[in-house]
């Protein structure tokens, strides 16, 4: 099939659905918008792997497909097409989010049916869809931003979806808030870009980037790239702009799956995994990246240790792999970024879908102090969430352990990378192992605490498809990027996802030859604090419940001090929401009520008082009339005989 009708209905059928749904968003029925909605998504995916297979059946080095459908903007020297292409980057991506995203959309279908509001509800993931598609396809900047914004906006409807709860209504906010904030960074790095090479074309701006590093700080690639990085530390919630990703639990579950795994919070990476030779080229932005994942990874697995609702550990969860991420491009290793983005899409997408089965099995109840022994009322969502578990906290040969690893490992022997950087990554991957066997305990596994009215139950059919799917390729989506040393140790694996990525992935430069025996040693010593950590955590929450309240109550200051998050919403509010408050409500009332007002009310008194006096003089009386046309003559006459 022609490529072009292909990117049309890849781009149009979410685009459909939303249309569909939203014509109709009154009408309670669940069974008719999820189909729309679903099949609106596996119609994109089809066409993805459709995309994707003329792209294997390329040469490496032309694996390209482009696609222009008009001339959008001419002004100038400006302009920009709304066109749209695939190449190994964007062909990984599509496939994430459509393939993905069609089993959270079958999820949500039985796990939205009671909700008055599914169909608006199916119009929103529908658009959600349709503008990461645009994100990721975009050929210039500019069409990445429309996306970029497209996923903002529909971010704040989905999080704030049950607006009548005003704490619902208020994380969506925070989300919108936050991330424009960062959105204007990434405005700033799209100006110093085309004024530097005069395009917003990510192609021609790849083409045209310096073959020498620059390292000044105030370098215009280095300003323009860190400006970017800024914006994508709002999009993927990195520090110090992640307060709202913890937040966006407020939405329905299968939502955070979406924006947690599959699209949003990737958008950052995949910008940066775009720009890679120009990112490449500035040694200053790419530290601070690196430094920036680094404490992000740490400081959220550090938070997820004291959480108590299985939404809210997951969401630490996801800024500290989010962290990770990061690391892994700020080190210069592009393709282990993208690599943990794919890896994570699955085994992320699949614990939010099992806290979901397990959230609608407790009858909305959310705190994991109220579950335990789960596994025997929910083997299928157990055993699901088992292997996502083994694959998060990195134990081979799930897909977690292969991503994770080659982003230590990189960072630790890229000359980009240091063993500080790797020695606060094996300690957040420790935190992972624990904070993660703890959610396992505390809902699955030990004694059951759930109260005597509720009775938990397997999730039905169309919510377990989905989660069998996702621990499936939680198992062996990691296959594919085998790192080298196991690879060559196990009959000589090839890597399959590093050779896909070469032709458009700049490789680290200087990167000396690995030394295998201090790879594996590594490679042994993150395995091992894991596994540490989640036995302790086992010990901690089945063998001794007991344990864990006494450490608290010894290290209270410390413990009340990462439970409420490191009091950084409260410094916020305290050093920047607050001041700007009562900073815009002085404002208001010295410009607004004492100048703007005062203003109108002298005017609005003038024109007042001058319709009164007109009003007067027209009474309609001819004998009051008469009498001013005399006065008027005895005036008149009055002047000439002066004269």
């Amino acid at each position: 099939m022609d490529h072009s009708i292909l990117m049309a209905v890849l781009l149009l059928s979410p685009f459909v659905g939303f249309l569909i749904n939203g014509v109709r968003y009154r009408q309670p029925t669940y069974k008719i918008s999820g189909g729309i909605a679903t099949a609106a998504v596996f119609i994109s995916f089809i066409c993805s792997v459709l995309l994707f297979s003329d792209l294997v059946g390329m040469p490496a080095d032309q694996r390209k497909i482009h696609v222009k459908f008009f001339e959008w903007l001419n002004v100038d020297k400006f302009k920009v097409d709304a066109a749209f292409y695939i190449d190994q980057i964007s062909g990984i991506m599509i496939l994430i989010i459509t393939g993905v995203g069609t089993l959270i959309h079958l999820f949500s279908t039985e796990y939205m049916h009671h909700d008055k509001g599914v169909t608006k509800y199916f119009a929103y993931l529908n658009l959600f869809i349709f503008n990461m598609l645009i994100l990721v396809l975009g050929d210039s900047l500019l069409t990445m931003f429309v996306g970029w914004e497209g996923v903002g906006l529909c971010s704040y409807l989905l999080i704030g979806f049950w607006f009548t709860d005003k704490d619902k209504a208020a994380a969506g906010m925070k989300a919108f808030i936050t991330n424009r904030v960062g959105d204007a960074a990434f405005l700033l790095g799209m100006f110093i870009l085309f004024s530097t090479f005069g395009t917003l074309n990510i192609q021609e701006i790849n083409g045209l980037a310096p073959t020498t590093v620059e390292t000044s700080w105030m370098g215009a690639l280095t300003l323009g790239t860190m400006f970017l990085f800024i914006g994508a530390t709002g999009k993927s919630a990195q520090i110090p702009l992640y307060v709202w990703l913890p937040d966006a639990m407020a939405g329905p579950t299968p939502v955070s799956a979406l924006i947690h795994a599959a699209t949003m919070v990737t958008a950052g990476i995949y910008m940066i995994v775009r720009l890679n030779p120009i990112f490449i080229m500035t040694p200053n932005t790419m530290l601070v990246i690196a430094i920036i994942g680094a404490l992000t990874a740490l400081m959220a697995a550090s938070i997820g240790i004291t959480q108590w609702d299985i939404k809210k550990v997951l969401a630490y969860s996801t800024v500290s792999q989010l962290g990770y991420m990061f690391l892994a491009v700020g080190v210069g290793a592009f393709g282990a970024g993208l690599f943990h983005v794919m890896t994570h899409a699955f085994f992320k997408a699949l614990m939010f879908l099992g806290s979901g089965s397990v959230i609608h099995a407790m009858h909305e109840e959310q705190d994991i102090r109220k579950m335990g022994g789960l596994k025997k009322y929910m083997p299928i969502t157990h055993w699901t969430f088992f292997l996502g578990w083994l694959a998060i906290i990195g134990i081979p040969p799930f897909a977690g352990f292969f991503s994770k690893d080659e982003i230590l490992w990189m960072s630790f022997h890229s000359p980009m990378g240091h063993p500080v950087l790797w020695a606060v990554g094996v300690v957040s991957a420790g935190m992972t192992a624990f904070y993660m066997t703890r959610l396992m305990c505390l809902t699955f596994w030990g004694k059951s605490r759930v109260p005597k009215s509720v009775h938990p139950h397997e999730s039905p059919a169309m919510m377990t498809i989905p989660l069998i799917v996702l621990a499936v390729l939680s198992v062996i989506g990691g296959w594919i990027g085998i790192p080298e040393v196991i690879g060559h140790t196990f009959g000589h694996i090839p890597n399959y996802l590093g050779e896909w990525l070469s032709p458009v992935v700049r490789p680290i430069p200087n990167l000396a030859e690995a030394d295998h025996s201090l790879e594996w040693a590594l490679m042994g010593t993150s395995l091992g604090v894991a596994s540490i950590c989640a036995f302790i955590s086992y010990h901690f929450y089945v063998k001794s419940p007991e344990i864990p309240g006494k450490i608290a109550n010894s290290i209270k200051p410390v413990y009340e001090l990462v439970f409420k998050k490191y009091l950084v919403d409260e410094l916020y509010f305290k050093t920047i929401i607050n001041p700007l408050v009562e900073v815009s409500r002085k404002i208001w009332y010295f410009i607004d009520v004492n100048f703007i007002d005062k203003i109108t009310y002298v005017l609005a008194d003038l024109i007042k008082g001058g319709g009164g006096v007109t009003r007067s003089l027209q009474t309609g009386n001819v004998q009051i009339y008469a009498m001013y046309i005399a006065i008027g003559l005895v005036i008149a006459l009055s002047v000439i005989i002066i004269k």
